[in-house]
């Protein structure tokens, strides 16, 4: 019995016509002996009609369950009066079975197989993700993400670049993420690590005079997991020569306007908006600002560099600052609240959450009676708060003030959506550029700098001169795009002078020349064989689809996610595996025995 349509296909036109169709049963009706069969494929759904007068078809009657697998064979009549569902596609019609084969019996499901089953436990639907991936709100999902990386191959190929696969068995490079290792049996004792991207692949690639690369490339990474993580992921990895940054911004904004275009019909501004890293942990405390909402951070170092308040006139006079926000409408803020506010903050390392609230006509805070009525002025003025609003503080060191306060700033925006004072609404794209983040940071721990990126970073060209002397000063030719609060991704100009590549593993990054030569030597030599400027970018596709798709969390658009444990519930991966395996690679498995 061959398909000749699919389930969302009919309509009136057809009416007269025997077609087959094949698929899942939806749901069964019997309403005085006739049963109605709502038949779904991938497509849709079509409403069958069995008729008890057909003896073969009602033998079968008992075997037509939900979610069991048919074909039907019948003729297509229209629906009459009241019977047409207007909120069906072949609503107008129906198929009155001649013929059924019944190709599997469903038993009955864990889970309903419709939207309501969102509130049924992950790990229930994540054990069972076949039967959830055929719910059709995730087969619409895996497809978009088809869609998506489709539109995203056609706008490279049109702009010259090729398709390459890099290795996915490297070396380890444990400056980075924590490594997946692969043992290697025929060299015991030595290990793959799997990659984190193909970063210095694509760079050689460069070398290579490929000049345009890109890869939807897998990659993995052993850390804790959360809604935007998983050990494995897929990323759009671009690369290509001859640039600068303006070339790469230009690329982007193409590539992202034609990948909402064509998915969502969705047209998005171009060019986006530009922020540096100081000005956007300055203004919204974070290095990834939501764009869709104001509530900017406010630098309140003028008003208070004299106070007698000595938290925040000490903070300035030690080199810090003092940060505010205007919650404005909420200062009916409920302990509760408040506390959860106070919380986010102490994660951060505040001591607490200093505030004044602005409520029927005079201000309430146990800070105000150590701050003059100037300094009460300025900052009315300067934070135009009305009554109704909240002001919060932080005072320490600046970045450390910045994220305290862009913390909270997140959470009221939650609490002012909560009251109906915000609208977010998804689909109000606003994409953002942040460039030049500091290209070093130190450790304090390790008592080095590393490198707030990679250490293949180039730094921006006029600050070259300070990497010796001020390491901290250098900014990076780093950019990462921004939408809605997410980083969809980043990335990079490249250093290719080999001399300058050393210069900042050896002099910067304080790492043994040896260990220089043993894991990046081959970048090192290769670089001294003509290596042209280039810079790329790495994009977390999953974390794209999954804003393109309204969703909350990346395992909702990967066909089989593992769990915040690193585990696939469906198959029971990972799993033990035999003591001839262990001993072919070499391994023996040691218990972790207490102290």
């Amino acid at each position: 019995m061959k398909r000749t349509h699919n389930c969302s296909e009919l309509r009136e036109s057809n009416s007269g016509e025997t077609v087959q169709l094949s698929g899942w049963v939806d749901s069964v009706r019997d309403h005085g002996g006739i049963l109605f069969v709502d038949l779904r494929d991938r497509e849709g759904l079509t409403q069958v009609v069995l008729d008890p007068l057909n003896e073969p078809l009602k033998a079968l009657f008992p075997k037509i369950k939900p979610e069991s697998v048919l074909s039907v064979s019948g003729v297509v009549k229209d629906r009459v009066g009241d019977t047409v569902n207007q909120q069906l596609e072949t609503g107008s019609i129906e198929v009155h079975a001649e013929n059924i084969l019944i190709h599997n019996v469903s038993k009955t499901p864990p889970f309903p197989m419709d939207d309501s089953a969102d509130k049924v436990s992950e790990e229930l639907r994540m054990t069972y993700r076949y039967l959830d991936l055929r719910r059709r709100s995730n087969l619409k999902i895996l497809r978009l993400r088809h869609k998506t990386s489709q539109s995203i191959r056609n706008y490279l190929d049109t702009v010259g670049f090729t398709e390459v696969e890099t290795p996915m068995l490297f070396k380890s490079t444990p400056e980075g993420a924590r490594e997946f290792l692969v043992p290697s049996r025929m060299n015991p004792g030595s290990f793959y690590a799997l990659p984190q991207s193909p970063q210095q692949y694509k760079q050689m690639l460069m070398v290579a005079g490929l000049e345009k690369y890109y890869q939807l490339a897998r990659c993995f990474r052993d850390e804790d997991l959360r809604a935007d993580r998983q050990p494995e992921f897929t990323q759009l990895d671009i690369e290509l020569s001859f640039i600068d940054r303006e070339d790469m911004y230009a690329l982007i904004e193409g590539l992202m306007a034609q990948i909402w275009k064509e998915v969502l019909d969705v047209t998005i501004e171009t060019p986006f908006l530009r922020l540096s890293y100081f000005e956007a942990m300055n203004r919204f405390g974070v290095d990834k600002p939501d764009m869709r909402f104001g509530v900017e951070l406010m630098d309140c170092n003028e008003i208070f560099k004299d106070s007698t308040f000595k938290v925040f006139s000490g903070a300035i006079q030690s080199g810090g600052s003092v940060k505010a926000i205007n919650a404005k409408g909420l200062a009916d803020v409920t302990q509760g609240e408040l506390r959860k506010l106070e919380d986010s903050a102490k994660a951060l390392g505040a001591k607490g959450l200093a505030f004044i609230k602005a409520e029927k006509g005079e201000w309430k805070s146990p800070i105000l009676k150590f701050l003059s009525e100037a300094e009460q002025a300025a900052l009315k003025d300067q934070l135009q708060v009305e009554d109704g609003d909240i002001i919060f503080f932080a005072a320490t060191e600046w970045e450390k003030a910045c994220a305290i306060l862009g913390r909270v700033r997140l959470d009221v925006a939650e609490l002012q959506v909560s009251r109906g004072l915000l609208n977010l609404d998804p689909n109000d794209y606003k994409f953002l550029w942040v460039i030049e983040f500091p290209l070093m940071l130190f450790d304090e721990d390790a008592g080095r700098y590393t490198s707030s990126h990679h250490p293949f970073t180039a730094p921006v060209q006029e600050d070259i001169e300070f990497l010796k002397t001020e390491p901290l000063k250098v900014r990076g030719q780093h950019y990462d795009l921004v939408l809605n609060g997410v980083e969809l991704g980043g990335g990079s100009i490249r250093i290719h002078q080999p001399d300058l590549q050393k210069q900042v593993f050896e002099e910067v990054l304080n790492i043994e020349p040896e260990i220089v030569e043993d894991r990046f030597g081959y970048m090192l030599k290769a670089f001294e064989y003509g290596a042209p400027p280039h810079g790329g970018i790495a994009f977390g596709l999953d974390r794209m689809v999954t804003l393109l798709a309204g969703r909350q969390s990346i395992r909702d658009v990967i066909a089989f996610p593992k769990n915040q444990k690193g585990q696939e519930m469906m198959t029971q991966s990972p799993g033990v595996v035999s003591a001839k395996q262990l001993k072919d690679l070499s391994i023996s498995v040691v218990e972790d025995s207490a102290d």
